[in-house]
Order: C-alpha cells, then structure tokens, then sequence
C-alpha cells in the first residue's frame, strides 16, 4: 500500500516543481533579451556596429525587414548597417522604449518596441518586432521587422 502511494505522490511533486520553476524561468529569459537590447544600444551610441550586429544570430537564415525590402542573411545586414550609417552624425544616439517581451517558448520569443536615433538635424523612430531565439551563445535576433514613422 504504502508503496503503491509513493509513486503518485512523488510524480505531484515533481509536476509542482516543474510548474513553480516555468515563470521563474521565463522571467530570465526576458531579462536576459532586454540585457542583449541594452547592449545593442550601448554599441550603437559607441558606434560600434560590429558588436551592435552580435545581438543577431549570425546565420544566413536571419532576416531584416525594412523599407519595403527583405535582407537575408548576418553579412547583409551588417552591410545594410554599415552603408546607411557610415559615420557617427548619421548613427545618433540610439534609445528603446515600450519594450514588450513576450515568450512563446522557453527557446523562442517576439520582442515589441520603439526605436529612436537623436541626431543634429532630426529625430527619426518607429517600431520594431523582433523573433529571438535561444542559440549556444546565448538569445539572439533571428527575424528583424522594423518600421520608421512618418517625419514630423
């Protein structure tokens, strides 16, 4: 008998610890892509686009979407980067806001926010989402969608 009640007991156990543990879980993993954003900004303010560019997964298969166009592959937005930003007057200060994480699972997740650049003579921004995925090196961008506003 007491045997035949060890087991069930043992397997509420472990469900329950599995289940306390998936929130903690994904809180990390949240915190741990706004760390890769941050990042992210602080090269960019430094003008650093090679390591601004180590937030994306460094696959042929990323993608980055703008202007109407599909960028496949790392080398190529890096390039895009490098052509569009060529100096420090064109890249700005670059800040994030209304970052909104949310994971679909514990190795995927889209990321929604607004991006704007402070420069001399304007300020442009938009939105953006982003698909991150958990690789080896740690979260990365798999998919970039990002949009500016219109100028004001």
């Amino acid at each position: 008998m007491q045997t035949r009640l060890t087991f069930p007991i043992i397997c509420c156990i472990l469900m329950a610890a599995v289940v306390c543990a998936a929130p903690e879980q994904l809180s990390k993993s949240a915190s741990q892509i706004q760390s890769v954003l941050s990042a992210q900004r602080d090269a960019w303010n430094r003008g650093d686009i090679d390591a601004f560019m180590n937030g994306y997964a460094q696959s042929a298969s990323t993608v980055f979407v703008s202007e109407d166009e599909v960028r496949r592959g790392w080398e190529t937005v890096r390039d895009r980067y490098r052509v569009r930003y060529s100096d420090r007057a064109k890249m700005g200060t670059l800040s994030f806001s209304e970052i909104e994480v949310t994971m679909l699972s514990s190795d995927a997740a889209v990321v929604l926010g607004r991006w704007k650049l402070k420069r001399a003579k304007d300020e442009p921004n938009g939105r953006f989402t982003l698909v991150f995925k958990r690789l080896p090196e740690g979260w990365r961008i798999v998919h970039d969608h990002t949009s500016a506003a219109p100028p004001q």
